[in-house]
């Protein structure tokens, strides 16, 4: 069961065990994203995602891990690191789990929670209408985000909150 995951570099040849997580599409990059996991048992073991990294995240609560790369969003079976979906050149640009366990992720213009597949995702409705949002961290409960005002010519930048227990995000 995974219990940790981050981006590192390749590793040496040999050192860890490896999974390649690869689609077969001509419309993949030359590119690869390097995940370390640690199971439960403190064996670690490295997966290689097509694309080049952008985020991952390991929910307890769902018992999934998403990998997001350049050209793929990678839903895993946390319990035996096998893929279950995928999504194929996503313009999500972050990613992050809440305090709840829930994945966060983000596209140039949207907010949206995934809970328990792809397919299942709830959008967050914002009091302005967002352009290049990054995530910036937790403070309890609720994530600071980063984002300019759409089609605003003035390059404001605002600061905003999600509160992951009411779902509600607002300027700061």
């Amino acid at each position: 069961m995974i219990n940790k995951a981050e981006i590192k570099a390749a590793p040496l040849s040999g050192e860890y065990k490896e999974r390649i997580y690869d689609i077969s599409s001509p419309w993949n990059s030359q590119d690869w994203t390097w995940v370390k996991f640690e199971n439960n048992d403190y064996t670690q073991w490295f997966g290689h995602f097509r694309g080049s990294p952008r985020a991952v995240s390991v929910s307890h609560k769902h018992n999934k891990v998403l990998v997001l790369t350049s050209d793929y969003l990678f839903l895993l079976d946390r319990l035996n690191g096998e893929m279950i979906e995928y999504e194929s050149q996503p313009q999500y640009q972050s990613l992050t789990i809440s305090p709840l366990g829930d994945f966060i992720i983000a596209d140039y213009y949207n907010i949206e929670i995934i809970e328990s597949s792809l397919a299942n995702k709830q959008l967050i409705e914002s009091p302005i209408q967002m352009d290049f949002i990054t995530f910036q961290g937790w403070h309890k409960n609720l994530l600071l985000i980063i984002c300019e005002e759409f089609l605003n010519s003035l390059d404001n930048q605002m600061k905003l909150e999600l509160n992951v227990e009411t779902m509600k995000l607002s300027l700061k």
